[in-house]
């Protein structure tokens, strides 16, 4: 059993950024083919780099800019960790490096890891503009295969990033596509399947925030790393030799951008949280330690209409919400907490077990902790006060607009079995559902199990109309792709897909919980021409 005790300072490894995977010297390769959907590989030799620069750039003028972010570091605490910002690659060609890495967590031996552009844990933030048609190559320098999907993304099937879109070790793959979602917070990681789990618990993956011209003009906070933050929310459990269990499914220790015991120094004014719950499997009840009001801006796929008061917002994973706090009555110097509030929920709620060891065991467990420390510190003469009443006006589908309804039941075949969807595990080479282009459906998520579940389907932003175990709370009235079904729940959404259409590449539909995608509880669509 690994010793409890971290370092009192935890001493991150240096994360120098490489753009569009440097230094490697790759062979002409190709990609392995799962199936016909599989897009192929690209020689990483096509990609000119100019070895000599700080950061390696490709010498195309129209290429993705990497800025580091200046982090206020003014006020300091001991015990704690400045928070990492990951830094922005901007533009319309972006090129993504996975390898690995390590980071220095406790004493001792390093901790093995991947990331991104050469990061120790996750990668960088992909800023894009909606109507700009990008270009993004990835290149695989692990000893395995793996995929980076664009989670949230609508573009075509065949540059989703899912399963079918292989690359192997030492290859690249490019995807290009028009971005055709609203401004909000999307997110890319690996989902090669049976390595989904390993690969996004090792640390793979990073921000997407997509800007429009409704978003731009509205008066919120956007100095990206000063006011307004992104938080990626994930634990890890740690072995004998400081390595991440590659099959822990619950943490011990909290890493909030891959800090652990993070703080981040925050302005007295309102204050923007970009949030992903970035977990394995573990839900999170988010709030306060003061238990101050705060307010939901946007969903997965968008803003919502106006802003949502609440005090707890309940996440899992592969959730993203953007949240308003308001620093603007707190005295400069002093703190507040931001917290899961995860003790006193049922059997069900993704990690509400009891246990603090074995499979299903974490400290964390059936508790409350700390996600991050905010420091208090001067206001901005450019910063913003107050809130705008109206954000946005959703023309969210109803129960009416739906032409036809289908039913996705989350199954198992008893005790110690994987659950599926429909008594089928994943298949390959097995489409499970067909829909007819520029058709808006109705889709029933069942849940009769023992356990809650994360519930995300590719390709399309849908509305939830109705759960069976009471109203939708407003602070889910926005367009989503990913959301809770707790047992013995029913979760019906509406979703329109439209644009791309294809008798031969499909999309996904999951439960984001690595382990249960990875294990089967996955599925297969394909949008077919009228």
């Amino acid at each position: 059993m690994h010793d409890t005790t971290p370092l009192t300072r935890p001493t991150l490894g240096r994360r120098q950024f490489l753009f569009g995977g440097a230094a490697l010297a790759l062979a002409a390769c190709t990609s392995s083919s799962k199936s016909t959907t599989n897009s192929g590989a690209t020689d990483v030799s096509t990609h000119t780099t100019d070895s000599n620069a700080c950061y390696s750039i490709t010498t195309d003028t129209s290429a993705a800019v990497l800025q580091e972010v200046a982090v206020d570091a003014s006020v300091s605490t001991q015990g704690f960790n400045l928070l990492w910002i990951p830094p922005t690659l901007t533009g319309t060609k972006f090129d993504l490096a996975l390898a690995p890495s390590t980071v220095q967590f406790f004493d001792g031996a390093p901790t093995d890891t991947i990331g991104y552009n050469g990061a120790s844990f996750w990668g960088p933030t992909l800023i894009m503009t909606k109507g700009d048609t990008v270009g993004i190559t990835v290149t695989n320098s692990l000893d395995e295969e793996t995929t980076t999907h664009w989670h949230g993304v609508h573009l075509p099937a065949e540059m989703d990033g899912g399963p079918m879109q292989v690359i192997d070790p030492g290859c690249a793959w490019s995807a290009t596509f028009e971005v055709m979602n609203n401004a909000s917070t999307y997110w890319y990681h690996p989902h090669a399947h049976e390595l989904t789990w390993k690969q996004l618990n090792l640390g793979a993956g990073g921000f997407i925030i997509v800007q429009d011209d409704i978003e731009s003009a509205l008066a919120l906070p956007r100095t990206y790393g000063v006011d307004d933050i992104p938080l990626i929310l994930t634990s890890r459990k740690f072995g004998t030799d400081n390595a991440i269990e590659t099959t822990g499914i619950y943490g011990d220790y909290m890493l909030t951008n891959g800090t652990m015991s993070a703080e981040v120094n925050l302005p007295a004014q309102l204050v923007r949280f970009r949030i992903l719950n970035g977990e394995i499997e573990r839900a999170y009840t988010l709030g306060f330690a003061d238990d101050r009001k705060f307010w939901v801006i946007a969903t997965d796929g968008g803003l919502v209409d106006a802003p949502v008061e609440v005090s707890r917002l309940t996440m899992v994973p592969g959730e993203r919400y953007e949240i308003i706090v308001d620093l603007g009555a707190d005295a400069v110097g002093s703190d507040l907490t931001m917290q899961a509030f995860n003790g006193g929920y049922s059997l069900g709620y993704p990690g509400s077990e009891s246990a603090t060891t074995g499979a299903f065991g974490s400290l964390l467990n059936n508790t409350t902790f700390d996600i991050l420390r905010i420091n208090v510190i001067a206001s901005r003469a450019d910063g913003v006060t107050s809130l705008p009443t109206k954000l946005t006006s959703n023309a969210l589908w109803s129960a009416a607009d739906a032409t036809n309804e289908r039913t996705i039941e989350i199954t198992d075949n008893g005790p110690g079995s994987p659950f599926t969807f429909n008594n089928s595990g994943f298949d390959m080479n097995t489409i499970n559902e067909r829909v007819v282009l520029d058709t808006v459906e109705a889709w029933n998520i069942q849940n009769g199990q023992i356990f809650g579940h994360s519930f995300h389907i590719h390709d399309v932003q849908f509305a939830i109309v109705e759960r069976s175990t009471g109203p939708v709370p407003g602070y889910e009235k926005g367009w989503k792709d990913t959301c809770y079904v707790q047992i013995n729940e029913q979760v019906t959404f509406i979703a329109k897909f439209e644009d791309y259409a294809s008798n031969d590449h499909p999309f996904m539909y999951h439960c984001h919980m690595a382990n249960h995608e990875d294990e089967g509880l996955m599925g297969q669509f394909l949008v077919v021409p009228k």
